[in-house]
């Protein structure tokens, strides 16, 4: 009989809808083997997880999910898997950046009521941003503020019209710092979704190419922005890099054609590919290097 897995999911904790032990609830209902919370640069859903994992028989990684500036290309996101989730010198750097994505927020709201003012609409306010948002505030907040208010008629129509017109530079984790602070950690750091960073293959590989050079161990291969040949194309480049494939859902609660375990309907994890990670983090590097 064949296990699955789900190694990219999100809870309150930054921009997912459900609680930790929710989470590991929904995923033990599924059968899952395995999940990781991957919530945006917070680690404070994690003990939670581990709790009910024990309680349910889920395996919890304790993992996160860093926005990472690299060259031009900003916000591309890297996974950091196995990670020591109670590292005090980590959990500080994290509030620092919880705390930029206060300001950020705050100057993204004040910039969209300028443009609600000018077309003679209702304001919102920051405290409403808040009572929606988790520990890592983020644009996705603003966005279902505008939807309840129904200034905007869906998430995607509020990026559209106020939240991409409106925006304000993020702060991001330089990639070699953010790569070395996952492996001080005890840490397995993992590319998510690379389509996300460009639709152009050979600009895809030649930045996985670099970065496997900077000491990335793994590669999101199986994820909702790929179709199959898109996994194929990433597969062959973890065989030739020698890096680890891993995969997950993006799960956060909000979609309504997402769901753990399965994505959009084709996602299937393998289990098995949990064990490269674990010997990854066990013995530092990846095996097949």
């Amino acid at each position: 009989m064949r296990q699955f897995m789900d190694l990219h999911i999100h809870t309150l904790h930054s921009d997912g809808v459900h609680a930790p032990s929710k989470i590991v609830a929904m995923a033990a209902e599924k059968g899952l083997k395995a999940v990781a919370i991957t919530d945006h640069d917070s680690v404070s859903g994690v003990d939670e997880a581990l709790e009910a994992g024990s309680r349910l028989g889920v395996e919890v990684v304790p993992a996160v999910e860093l926005s990472i500036g690299y060259r031009n290309y900003q916000d591309v996101h890297l996974l950091g898997y196995f990670i020591d989730h109670l590292d005090p010198s980590f959990t500080a750097k994290l509030r620092e950046f919880r705390r930029a994505r206060e300001v950020r927020a705050k100057a993204i709201v004040e910039k969209i009521n300028t443009k609600l003012s000018s077309e003679r609409k209702g304001l919102i306010t920051y405290d409403e941003v808040i009572d929606i948002s988790g520990e890592a505030m983020s644009r996705l907040h603003i966005a279902r503020v505008l939807v309840d208010r129904r200034v905007a008629r869906h998430v995607q129509d509020a990026f559209n019209r106020y939240l991409q017109p409106c925006d304000v530079p993020k702060q991001y984790f330089p990639l070699e710092e953010a790569l070395g602070e996952i492996r001080r950690l005890g840490g397995v750091s993992v590319l998510a979704h690379p389509p996300s960073i460009s639709d152009d293959r050979g600009v895809i590989a030649s930045l996985i190419r670099d970065m496997a050079g900077l000491g990335l161990n793994g590669l999101e291969v199986f994820n909702n922005l790929c179709y199959k040949d898109d996994m194929i194309f990433l597969e062959n480049l973890c065989l030739e890099l020698g890096l680890a494939m891993t995969g997950g859902s993006d799960y956060h609660g909000y979609e309504d054609d997402v769901d753990i375990g399965i994505g959009r309907g084709g996602l299937a994890v393998a289990y098995r590919l949990l064990e490269p990670l674990r010997s990854i983090a066990a013995n530092g590097s990846s095996p097949h290097r």
